[in-house]
């Protein structure tokens, strides 16, 4: 992996890790583009830089943090199950779907379709802040996490359109999805890390990788800052329309250039 590559994957990572528009079928497409998709390191360095972009939820919301109550970690605590308990059954199945253009592409599409309405089906919200969500809420909103596993349907998308369901303004739903991002994430790549120690140290022994993956960490948290503040401003102003019709666009654009050849 060189620089370039190493920085426009970190770069990808920041700017869509919590916009809804999936932050994995770019890092998928991206890869494909950059002719990196087929080698080992670059998985592991895809999961690894989301602690990047998980460290800026930590410094942009780090008063919130330290005042938060024991019962609201609680509710990430139960709201994280769903997708740990799936996610380590289902591992090889996810892992298949992740070398899957077309299932970014059509995933992609669907989940445009599903942004477009969202903001008509769900305009009566009665929680303004994150911290209010209660128990039941959490886990259905976890249990929302759980389709992005599929490659394509975007956590975030999931997560936030989860918590509207659950009658979360956009901001609080918005917030929810980030703080959830935490231990969902750190899971994820604390899962990756331990099977690469196991399976291929050589990865984690390597100077060269060493440097690649504080490179695209540091990226992805810088760009994942920019991304964050310019999420809320837009949602609360513009709502989900204009991410439906970029991903319903994108989508299409994929399923064309798989079928065309010119994508992997």
């Amino acid at each position: 992996m060189t620089i370039f590559q190493a920085a426009s994957l970190a770069i990808v990572e920041g700017l869509t890790e919590f916009l809804p528009i999936s932050s994995t079928g770019h890092m998928i497409l991206t890869s494909s583009l950059l002719g990196t998709n087929k080698d080992e390191f670059t998985k592991l360095f895809e999961v690894c830089i989301q602690l990047g972009a998980i460290l800026s939820v930590v410094i942009l919301y780090r008063h919130r943090f330290l005042r938060a109550t024991k019962d609201f970690y609680l509710k990430l605590l139960a709201a994280v199950c769903p997708a740990l308990v799936l996610g380590f059954l289902l591992a090889k199945k996810v892992d298949a779907l992740l070398e899957s253009t077309v299932t970014v592409g059509i995933t992609m599409l669907m989940g445009g379709v599903i942004l477009l309405f969202v903001d008509q089906w769900f305009t009566r919200p009665s929680i303004e802040k994150a911290e209010h969500t209660d128990f039941r809420q959490a886990v259905h909103i976890g249990l929302w996490q759980v389709l992005a596993m599929i490659p394509g349907m975007s956590r975030s998308a999931c997560t936030i359109v989860g918590g509207m369901q659950q009658t979360l303004s956009r901001k609080a739903a918005a917030e929810f999805s980030f703080f959830l991002a935490i231990p969902t994430m750190c899971a994820a790549t604390g899962y990756k890390l331990l099977k690469a120690l196991k399976t291929t140290p050589e990865m984690l022994t390597n100077p060269d990788n060493l440097k690649m993956l504080l490179l695209g960490n540091v990226v992805a948290f810088l760009v994942a800052l920019l991304a964050i503040k310019t999420l809320l401003g837009f949602l609360n102003h513009h709502g989900f329309r204009f991410f439906g019709l970029y991903r319903i666009l994108g989508g299409i654009l994929v399923l064309t250039l798989v079928y065309t050849g010119y994508l992997q």
